[in-house]
This record gives C-alpha cells, sequence and structure tokens, in this order.
C-alpha cells in the first residue's frame, strides 16, 4: 500500500498547485460581501455567459435584476432559473436588441417609466469578431453592439442614475483595446476591406475612451463610471474566432489554454466587485484588468480622441439630433 502513497501525494500536489495557479490567474472571486437590497441594476446580454452569471450573483445579494436580452426565450428560461437558484423574485426579462437603435430606445423608455431607480447599468453585452455584417441602422455589426449601442443606451440612462446617485455604470472593456485604432473616416468599414479582429479591437477602444469622456462629464453627479478587461472566459462570445476547430489545437492546447481560461461564474466577478466593491465608492473612470487597476493603451488615454468619438457618436446616434431640436423650441415664461 505504501508504494501508492507517494504517487497519489504527488498528484495531489500537482492537482492542488494547478489549482491555485489558475485561481491566481484568472484573479479569484469578489472579495466584497456587501449586499444591494433595495437597488436595481440593469445587464445587458444577461442570458448567457458572464452578463448571466453578473445577474445571478447580484439576485444572490438582494438586488432587482432587469436583464436585457435579444433573445426573449433564452432570456426568460435564464431569469427563471436564477430566480431559482437565489430564492430573488426580483429577477425580470426584458427585450433589448443593442443591433437597432428603435430596440434601445423602446427598453429604455420602458425602463423610465417602470422602475423607480436604476443603481447599477453593466454594459456587458457584446460580439467579437464575427462575419462582416451591419446593424438596424447601417453600422458595423461589432462597432454598433458593443460601442454605439451601450452609447446610446446609458446615455438614455443617465437621469434615472443621476437620480438615483450614487450610482454606478460598468463598461465591459477588453485587453484587445491594446492594439486597437479608431478610423474616424471610416468607423463603419464602408470604405477599407474588411478585417473583423481589428473591427472588434476598434470596437473594444472605443469602450475605455467611452468610459474616460463619459467620467468627465458625470463629475459631480454621484455616478461613476469604469472599464473591466474581465480575462479569458470560456463563453460563447468566442464562437466565431475558430479556436480549437482544428484537431491540434483541440488535442495539444486545450490542457494549457484550460489553465488559463476562466468559467463564466469567474468571469463575471469583474463586473460583480466594480458594481458593489465599498473600494470602488467614488472611484470614475479607470480601466480594470479583471479586479485589478491598470492604465490602459496610450490611445486609450487620448482625451482629444475620446472628445471626439463622443460626438461623432452622438450624431450616429441621433442624440446630437435631440439636443438641437431642444435647444431649437422658444423659450417659455414660467
Amino acid at each position: 500500500m505504501s508504494r501508492f502513497i507517494l504517487p497519489v501525494s504527488f498528484f495531489g500536489a500537482v492537482f492542488g498547485a494547478a489549482a491555485l495557479l489558475k485561481n491566481h490567474v484568472t484573479g479569484g472571486r469578489c472579495p466584497s460581501k456587501a449586499t444591494i437590497n433595495g437597488k436595481t441594476v440593469v445587464i445587458t446580454g444577461a442570458n448567457t455567459g458572464i452578463g448571466k452569471e453578473t445577474a445571478k450573483e447580484l439576485a444572490k445579494r438582494g438586488g432587482r435584476i432587469i436583464m436585457g436580452c435579444r433573445d426573449m426565450e433564452k432570456c426568460e428560461a435564464a431569469a427563471k432559473e436564477i430566480r431559482g437558484k437565489t430564492l430573488n423574485p426580483h429577477v425580470y426579462a426584458c427585450h433589448l436588441d443593442l443591433a437597432s437603435v428603435k430596440s434601445i430606445r423602446e427598453f429604455a423608455e420602458r425602463i423610465k417609466r417602470e422602475e423607480q431607480r436604476v443603481d447599477v447599468l453593466v454594459n456587458n453585452a457584446g460580439v467579437m469578431r464575427c462575419p462582416a455584417g451591419k446593424t438596424e441602422d447601417g453600422f458595423d455589426m461589432q462597432f454598433g453592439v458593443n460601442h454605439l449601442g451601450h452609447f446610446l443606451l446609458t446615455n438614455l440612462l443617465l437621469d434615472k442614475l443621476k437620480e438615483s446617485a450614487p450610482s454606478r455604470v460598468i463598461n465591459m472593456a477588453s485587453l484587445a483595446h491594446i492594439v486597437g485604432k479608431i478610423d474616424f473616416e471610416d468607423l463603419n468599414w464602408e470604405k477599407k476591406k474588411f478585417d473583423t479582429k481589428q473591427a472588434y479591437c476598434q470596437s473594444k477602444l472605443a469602450n475605455v475612451l467611452f468610459t474616460r469622456e463619459l467620467a468627465k462629464r458625470l463629475q459631480g453627479t454621484g455616478v461613476t463610471v469604469n472599464a473591466a478587461h474581465p480575462g479569458v472566459v470560456a463563453t460563447e462570445l468566442g464562437r466565431h474566432t475558430g479556436l480549437h476547430q482544428s484537431q491540434f489545437s483541440s488535442s495539444v492546447l486545450s490542457p494549457f489554454f484550460s489553465m488559463l481560461v476562466k468559467s463564466p461564474e469567474l468571469g463575471a466577478q469583474p463586473s460583480v466587485y466594480l458594481a458593489v466593491s465599498e473600494e470602488m465608492e467614488g472611484v470614475t473612470g479607470r480601466y480594470y484588468d479583471v479586479m485589478t487597476e491598470k492604465e490602459p493603451a496610450p490611445q486609450a488615454l487620448d482625451d482629444e480622441a475620446a472628445r471626439r468619438l463622443w460626438e461623432v457618436s452622438s450624431r450616429l446616434v441621433g442624440l446630437e439630433e435631440k439636443v438641437q431640436s431642444d435647444k431649437s423650441k422658444p423659450a417659455t415664461d414660467v
């Protein structure tokens, strides 16, 4: 029997070390135990992956959860599952298609009409390296969904967020922003050959620039905004990347990827941390790599680019027109 003790101990130590290494590499769990009873959280893309796990964790902590999803059948099923697992009855599924300005406006109107407050907005939904395609309004799919859709939604909910202050906005970014470039001359890939990788990186850089500019504009309102890279997470987001489609990658590389790739539950921890942590009170305009503040890429610190992107985005989604029309209305005496 003794001859088995050493091998068993060895493999036990190896697996234990592997587990500790993976926990270190993936960032672990949110250290805060804060609850959010009485607070309302809006999460986009919450029917699967990181969004679903974020919704579940925040529901456990007592929040009223509004799940904004394109696929209502999956969203209803996810909401039902979360209600059952957390015993929190206040988890709701609402239709939201970030590839449609009309749908975004309808969703925002419903939130403003039916919800007394919005304490946390988690801009989680996204598409990654998908084939060339356009949104309902003619935007590049990745730029439209990942940036413009959330840009519009956030702006439409700002009054509600300000009324609920202190409140928080969380933008899910990506490490991919470091190789991103904002092509102001062709944001929607209409003049140059489409490159799905660069389109994704551009949209993720836009997320960080949007966070930076929004934080400036919200100074003194009690609303904070931060961006986070969740790490490498095993979700449906990467279904277009082609990873593990070859025999070599699936058989040889898979064990190494499994050491670095985290579960959706762990992938949700940065969102949860930014949403509930006491340490994040009053912190704004920052970029987090998982749960550690990091300086983003130099191009993400370009204030002029951030300002220009805001103005262009406002024009593309029709916010500028609304502002102009409001200014053109004649003043009335009270």
